[in-house]
């Protein structure tokens, strides 16, 4: 039996974007913000991706 990934069909690796969740649930910063530190760091990713891997967390 496989097992299918969390991350499946998302184009970042799963570190970028459970750095990304993290950051946003842990310090409560706004997507734009989290946007802006993932940037910082030479990945650019948009606030509504941010947002769309947030409510995927979310929903488990």
């Amino acid at each position: 039996m496989v097992v299918a990934s969390e991350f499946a069909g998302f184009r970042f690796p799963p570190e970028v974007i459970t750095l990304a969740v993290r950051w946003y649930l842990r310090y409560g910063l706004s997507y734009r913000d989290v946007e802006e530190l993932l940037a910082e760091r030479g990945i650019t990713v948009y606030h509504v991706s941010v947002y769309r891997w947030c409510s995927a967390s979310l929903r488990c």
